[in-house]
């Protein structure tokens, strides 16, 4: 068996390289993973490289299995999808999901890996970080049946987000965006588009996922009283302004935080971190994920993808890696 890989490092802000590695044997409880797929997180991961996380974020931006720190030099990343080939009986051979870097192989905790049910693609099976993302949002504002909402932004969440809620029984979604070309990708996962300035008002609940000032500006004006913003978004070091006057406190907004790192409180009774991606794998199921994943490149073209990504050069919701043959 090959001890040696490859990883993805950000040598600096800006400047990636891939890295020679040499992996451990496995213990009894680790599996050993060959990767073939990896997905880049466009919003998160193009902040990192890009050196634009605020000082203070250092550790609660902190990937389970990163090396190294925020800013630089950093492994970083977090969707991975491989073959076990070492480990128990019970996961050998097996297709796991891991929240593991950019990286050709690697061992980590058997408990580190879910297994992707054998209804779900491995290639989508990048997305279930994001829509893990998602479920957690959905768990710390759940719509009501017959809810009117609206999704913000229709990047890699704003999307994922938008694909569950099309599941709610009477629930009707719009997502807005100021690219006309989303449309396509809203008419995948059966929900209705427009652009922000067209959007339909009276809104039982709005999710924000654009990161932008406006677009959160946007969500508060779509609310109906007493309705509530979910903030998916992460700004970096970038200072956001709302106005807070007008409907603002007459009308009893809410404006909500979710973020992945913990487990919803209405849900951490009863759900671990490992139901909740496991439940995000389940829902992977469903062909119109497919529609999120706009692009692909080999491994060995990362750093290059990378900074494309983060340039806006090359648009991307989901961009997959590759690693067959690297």
């Amino acid at each position: 068996m090959t001890r040696e890989a490859h990883a993805f490092w950000l040598r600096s802000p800006g400047q990636g390289e891939i890295r020679a590695v040499r992996l451990p044997d496995p213990g009894r409880d680790e599996v050993r993973v060959r990767t073939r797929y990896s997905g880049v997180s466009r919003g998160t991961e193009t902040l990192v490289f890009a050196g634009r996380v605020p000082p203070d974020q250092y550790a609660a931006m902190r990937a389970p299995f990163q090396e190294g720190d925020i800013p630089a030099p950093v492994k970083y990343g977090y969707l991975n999808v491989g073959v076990v080939e070492e480990g128990p009986d019970d996961l050998l051979g097996r297709t796991v999901f891991c929240l593991y870097p950019h990286q050709t192989g690697y061992v980590v905790p058997a408990s580190a890996v879910v297994p992707v049910p054998d209804g779900v693609p491995p290639a989508r099976a990048v997305l279930a970080g994001t829509v893990e993302t998602a479920v957690n949002a959905l768990w710390d504002a759940p719509p009501l049946v017959g809810d009117r909402v609206t999704v913000v932004g229709a990047g890699m969440v704003g999307c994922c987000v938008a694909a569950l809620l099309a599941r709610f029984p009477g629930v009707r979604v719009q997502i807005l965006d100021t690219d006309p070309g989303r449309a396509r990708i809203a008419e995948a996962l059966g929900v209705d588009f427009a652009h922000p300035d067209d959007a339909a008002g009276g809104r039982d609940l709005v999710v924000h996922a654009s990161a932008t000032a406006a677009g959160l500006q946007r969500s508060l004006d779509l609310l109906v009283p007493e309705g509530t913003v979910v903030e998916l978004s992460w700004y970096g070091d970038r200072p956001v302004q709302v106005s807070l006057g007008g409907a603002f406190h007459s009308g009893r907004l809410t404006i909500r935080g979710s973020q992945v790192g913990m487990v919803a409180p209405a849900r951490r009774g009863s759900r671990s971190y490992a139901d909740r991606l496991a439940l995000a794998l389940d829902l992977l199921a469903d062909p119109a994920f497919d529609a999120l994943i706009t692009g692909e490149s080999r491994f060995a073209d990362l750093p290059a993808v990378l900074s494309r990504l983060t340039s806006g050069d090359l648009p991307a919701l989901c961009h997959l890696i590759t690693y067959d043959g690297e």
